[in-house]
């Protein structure tokens, strides 16, 4: 073979290599900018989710507070109410031992048959439903 082949070749060669190793590393720069990206949407869908799941923890703390401010405000009307029943009670007890009509047991003297009173509703507890 004539030294200007060999040569040629050797030369074409070493272009050969040059050329895949420019591909091989354009390749490689392309896949890396390819995966920078997708970090970068997972980055943004995380973040818009972190953001979401922030709103919404924000909303059930918040219908917890007003949970617990309905509560306290209920209890406070039940112990009013209950307040207020015994103030019945009592009047009611003070009327009866006033009234000269009704003996010690809260019926009208003579009457055995039947209390005149109305029957009252049975008081509510401090039992919650469950």
């Amino acid at each position: 073979m004539d030294t200007g082949i060999i040569i040629a070749i050797v030369v074409v060669v070493v272009i050969l290599l040059v050329v895949a190793a420019i591909v091989s590393r354009s390749a490689k720069e392309r896949k890396t900018e390819q995966r920078r990206e997708e970090a970068g949407q997972h980055r943004e869908e995380a973040k818009t989710r972190g953001l979401d799941a922030d709103r919404q923890a924000a909303q059930a703390e918040e219908r917890a507070a007003r949970a617990r401010r309905e509560a306290v405000v209920a209890e406070q009307e039940a112990a009013e109410a209950e307040r207020r029943r015994g103030e019945a009670d009592q009047l009611s007890q003070r009327a009866d031992e006033l009234d000269p009509d009704i003996d010690g047991d809260g019926r009208v003297d003579g009457d055995t048959a039947r209390d005149d009173r109305p029957e009252q509703e049975p008081r509510a507890t401090d039992e919650r439903p469950t």
